[in-house]
């Protein structure tokens, strides 16, 4: 953790509440950031009431969490405004149990528009533009808002005063140089906001040159470290916890039906990989899965698709959750039933 600097003020136009950030323009219209409980929707409605603001004009996620997220679909509802979020957060969110992912919602979000890496918009007196932020969590976003002389950097729940303090690997908190916190930082760098803000913490704060240097200096210690502790040539696949994962994790599918699996890969190797791998079905399933193989260039995904048929006989009890092992053999490594995807039987009465 580095010492904490004072705090900076807060800009008059910025509200603060639960794990939300809601910024009011001069015409008293509201731009509103993540929603994870019904209270968040009173307390825009009491502002409201209480002619703090006009109406909420504008939504964004910062990611997917349980506690930014859980009363998106009662906001969208009741406001019945413009959503905007990362394009890799907006896979997550609008289908949450397609993945499997730490302090998920089931909460289902629509979202208007999925922003690219420096997407930029206007919002009244403000330019908003949007980038991938993949500090706390890979499935994260960042916004700079530029109005009034400032340059808001709204880091979700990534970085606080004290520095990087939120490090989970199910979250898929990527090591080097480009990725992760690594790419987080140089932004900040590079955007020089004159404040930032975390979701959890109510004042503002910034960091010094020297400060991100010292935080860019213990992700190379940290990259160096784990480098020696596990058995691979790069320590992301010991930090990455979902480097192989099914996609999608849960589905419901119907005694009949035909489905697909797909075996997601992320070579975190400078060099070319290679990955074969299948799903293992029950032995009553009659059908047979051969094995595919996929070649990956350095630091990039790959996938393996399965197209499987429900039989239309399922074992009893009929609504049993299946659990569908894969198996993977990576650069000649035979790692066994590596990862699993969940089947929920659809029964037709």
């Amino acid at each position: 953790h580095l010492p904490i600097r004072p705090a900076l003020d807060v800009p008059v136009y910025l509200r603060h509440f639960g794990t939300t950030w809601m910024i009011i323009a001069d015409n008293g219209e509201a731009f509103v950031m993540d929603c994870g409980g019904e209270h968040i929707i009173r307390q825009i409605e009491q502002y409201r009431q209480d002619g703090e603001i006009s109406r909420v004009t504008g939504f964004w996620i910062t990611h997917y969490h349980d506690d930014h997220v859980d009363a998106i679909p009662e906001f969208q509802q009741q406001f019945q405004v413009p959503t905007w979020t990362d394009a890799v957060v907006a896979e997550v969110i609008e289908n949450p149990t397609a993945f499997r992912l730490p302090c998920i919602s089931p909460s289902v979000a629509h979202i208007d528009h999925r922003t690219g890496d420096g997407d930029s918009w206007s919002w009244n007196e403000f330019r908003i533009t949007a980038y991938h932020f993949p500090g706390q969590t890979y499935y994260h976003g960042g916004l700079l808002v530029e109005g009034h002389g400032h340059r808001l950097f709204f880091s979700g729940d990534s970085f606080t005063m004290s520095g990087i303090d939120d490090y989970c690997s199910g979250n898929r908190n990527l090591l080097g140089d480009q990725v992760g916190y690594q790419h987080c930082l140089k932004l900040i760098s590079d955007l020089q906001p004159t404040h930032i803000f975390n979701c959890h913490v109510a004042p503002a704060f910034d960091f010094t040159a020297e400060q991100i240097q010292l935080m860019q200096q213990n992700l190379r210690q940290r990259e160096k470290l784990f480098g020696q502790l596990f058995p691979w040539d790069h320590p992301n696949y010991g930090m990455d916890q979902h480097w192989v994962r099914c996609y999608p994790y849960e589905q419901q599918v119907a005694a009949g039906q035909s489905f697909t699996i797909r075996i997601d890969i992320s070579n975190h190797s400078e060099t070319v990989s290679r990955a074969t791998g299948r799903p293992v079905l029950p032995k009553w399933w009659s059908q047979s899965v051969g094995s595919k193989t996929v070649e990956l260039a350095p630091k990039t995904d790959g996938s393996l698709e399965f197209s499987l048929d429900l039989p239309i006989d399922l074992p009893t009890p009929k609504e049993q959750r299946l659990v569908i092992p894969v198996e993977l053999t990576y650069n000649g490594i035979d790692l066994g039933q590596f990862r699993e995807a969940v089947l929920v039987p659809v029964i037709e009465t």
